[in-house]
């Protein structure tokens, strides 16, 4: 029976406000962050659930209606948050384990958070009967980003990475697809509920419509956001939900869900056999989905390939979560050569959770899925479109999970969703039952001072020191052009105040190590100050986790850019035995060669990487500019006419090549080639050129000059001045 008092509506009404809150988290996108889009999220929703537990702590001590229940839903969660406890302290790097990076802001800090969040919504929410309110906020809240989105569509606001597939205010697509997936089966089920939480009906036939316009909206914003597994779990979903009706409803509903799955399958078909159509392969977002095949996820499934050798080497505890960049480097697929340098997730939720958590995160997992579906269909308390629509929720979700990595939004929605059916159908522990409730009085005296101070610790403890310093690490960014010594003194400072993010900031500071040497307006004394404290951070991050590559060439990059060659190169031939087969180090360390004067290396490396992915026409090329500089140049074109057919090959090692050897002829014909591309610029003109220039030719020089001014008349004064200084030579 609930309970009246002070303490028990201040604690309720603070649980359900941070609870309502939540649903703004997608707004929350704070410019003064490092990762806006994911550090702010993020530290909004600890919050909010660090307030919402305490609060909860003290409304279960005072009113027993509030305690934790039992259901198999609940007891999936907390065995899968602890193993994840367990298989953390065991990662090859544990820090980043628990709290993750800025960019991705997961780790088990986030994981601990979402039981909470689970917990406190599945009681707090059941007793006040707001569930529905919830969504509905939820739904609301989307309408917003919805709105944000046509506005891309419609090109008045900017698309924050790349530039057709809108992202919202989730600046990226991908997460916004997967938050729209879960708004229309969401909006489907509030729509077509025929009663709310109290059992009245529901009468609003407005607010019905609404819904299942939001939902056609949102459906068709998903296929705008160009996200395959999104778009393959919501046509997945749709067919899934009219088979599930026409086995379930009434002869009237029955028939027509029969038709509308049979129109899904027939229109699948159409648009398959249509793939290779115009209409299709003209059409930027069809030709995109049209592209969805065993070949085009050849990449998706070669890192598949290396996460399940890392999941053989440890099977039972995983490599913690982050941990993936240990497995990626160490399997590390040549073919790979032509993708992105570092991949730190499996692009598949699946099996990314294998990997953090071995083969016992996996079937946990997995069990959220399937104790919540069961249990949807197993309990009577559960009304039929609740069922079919959250059912279509989850079957969705995990299709989208196949192809790509969660982000903190769809691992919300998912929590809510095992939240809202834990506690339809959860039954009461006995212990909890007959444990006394503290007085009204206990509560305002000691139980809700208490809590405050607990929330205040976690709030500060958990969430302050990153708050600062993702601040702090942006500020020392955005003013390192303008001001030097202030962005210095900044990085200082965060280098003498470690946190969570010290990975991130360690490799800033080396970005910044490099563009402060670059700057001729910087001091001597500022340039040593940075290089030094770059290096030195770098070898902290490096005896730390020795075996992280990618940390190596970092320390790498800083040693070069400092001048320390020696050192330099030490942690190249680390980074190359922790890696052998990624063509990309072989390359890095031969282009490091070669600028030290240590020719013969440069070859020898250059061909490794060659070996390593013949396949790919670059690397070929880095390989034939390795012969021709040490002088066998019949080796070299032999590799060109392999790769290109022909020895003129737009290559800038082939340029440096052929600048180191004299061969001037080879360079300007590189050059002309360069020039009679239709997107040669004035500047590409300049390069011929200085190949005619270098090569003694400076009425040749001349000559291109005065054709690029002619091309490119706003180019004259420049090219006046060059030619002008061609003459006086």
């Amino acid at each position: 029976m609930k309970k009246d008092g002070t303490a028990v509506h201040i604690s309720k009404w603070i649980s359900l406000s941070a609870l309502f809150l939540i649903t703004l988290a997608p707004l929350v996108v704070p410019s003064s962050y490092f990762f806006p889009f994911i550090t702010g999220k993020a530290f909004f929703f600890r919050i909010l659930v660090e307030i919402a537990v305490c609060a909860w702590v003290v409304l279960a001590f005072l009113d027993k209606e509030y305690r934790p229940r039992f259901s198999w839903i609940g007891g999936v969660v907390l065995a899968f948050t602890l193993w994840m406890f367990v298989a953390d302290c065991f990662a090859i790097n544990p820090m980043k384990a628990f709290w993750s990076n800025f960019e991705r802001m997961e780790g088990w800090v986030l994981l601990i958070h979402l039981f909470g969040f689970f917990v406190v919504a599945s009681s707090v929410l059941r007793v006040e009967k707001k569930w529905r309110a919830w969504f509905l906020a939820s739904l609301g809240v989307s309408v917003v980003v919805s709105l944000y989105a046509i506005l891309q569509v419609a090109g008045v606001l900017q698309i924050h990475q790349g530039s057709t597939r809108i992202d919202a205010t989730f600046g990226n697509s991908a997460y916004l697809a997967i938050y729209f997936l879960f708004n229309v089966f969401i909006a489907l089920w509030l729509a077509f509920s025929s009663k709310d939480e109290s059992g009245k009906s529901d009468k609003q036939k407005w607010l019905k419509w609404s819904l299942i316009t939001l939902a056609a909206v949102e459906a068709v914003l998903i296929f705008l956001t160009e996200t395959r597994g999104a778009i393959l779990g919501l046509v997945g979903a749709l067919a899934l939900v009219a088979l599930l009706v026409s086995l379930t409803a009434g002869k009237r509903f029955r028939r027509f869900a029969m038709g509308a799955f049979a129109g899904i399958l027939i229109l699948s078909g159409i648009f398959y056999l249509a793939r290779n159509s115009s209409v299709v392969q003209q059409n930027h977002v069809l030709h995109r989905i049209a592209s969805i095949s065993p070949a085009d996820g050849q990449t998706r499934f070669t890192i598949w390939h290396i996460a399940f050798q890392g999941v053989a080497e440890r099977p039972i505890v995983g490599w913690g979560q982050e941990g993936f960049n240990y497995v990626f480097s160490k399997y590390f697929d040549p073919s790979l050569y032509q993708q992105e340098a570092w991949f730190d997730r499996a692009h598949n939720a699946f099996i990314d959770w294998l990997i953090a958590g071995g083969v016992p995160a996996f079937i946990l997992y997995l069990s959220l899925f399937v104790s919540a579906i069961i249990l949807l269909w197993k309990r009577s308390e559960l009304a039929r479109s609740e069922r079919i629509f959250l059912t279509a929720a989850l079957v969705g979700y995990a299709c989208h999970n196949l192809f790509v990595f969660d982000n903190l939004y769809s691992y919300i929605y998912f929590f809510a969703i095992l939240a809202l059916i834990d506690s339809q159908i959860a039954r009461p522990f006995a212990f909890f039952e007959h444990t006394p409730e503290l007085s009204a009085e206990d509560g305002t005296l000691y139980a809700l001072p208490v809590a405050l101070v607990a929330a205040c610790t976690l709030i500060w403890t958990v969430n302050v020191s990153g708050i600062n310093t993702s601040s702090k690490l942006i500020a020392a960014l955005s003013t390192q052009g303008n001001d030097l010594p202030t962005s210095i003194a900044l990085f200082e400072d965060l280098a003498a105040h470690p946190s969570f993010a010290s990975q991130e900031i360690r490799e800033q500071l080396v970005s910044y190590e490099s563009s402060v040497v670059q700057n001729s307006s910087a001091t001597n004394e500022e340039k040593q100050k940075v290089a030094s404290l770059a290096i030195s951070e770098m070898q902290k991050q490096t005896a730390e986790y020795p075996l992280d590559v990618r940390e190596h060439l970092e320390l790498f990059v800083a040693y070069r850019t400092a001048g320390d060659n020696e050192n330099a190169s030490k942690e190249m031939e680390t980074a190359i035995k922790l890696s052998p087969k990624k063509e990309t180090t072989w390359i890095q360390a031969g282009v490091f060669e070669m600028a030290i004067g240590n020719i013969q290396m440069a070859q020898a490396d250059f061909n490794v990487a060659y070996l390593l992915g013949p396949q790919f026409s670059e690397l070929a090329a880095y390989a034939a500019a390795g012969d021709i500089m040490v002088g066998d140049k019949t080796t070299g074109d032999k590799l060109l006419l392999g790769a290109y057919g022909t020895t003129t090959v737009d290559s800038d090692i082939l340029a440096v090549a052929y600048y180191r050897t004299k061969d001037w002829q080879r360079l300007i014909n590189l050059w002309v080639l360069r020039v009679n591309n239709a997107n040669a610029s004035v500047q590409t003109w300049f390069g011929l050129a200085s190949a005619y220039y270098v090569s003694g030719d400076t009425l040749g020089a001349v000559k291109v000059i005065k054709e690029a001014v002619q091309k490119y008349p706003e180019a004259a004064q420049s090219g006046a001045a060059i030619i002008s200084e061609i003459e006086k030579k």
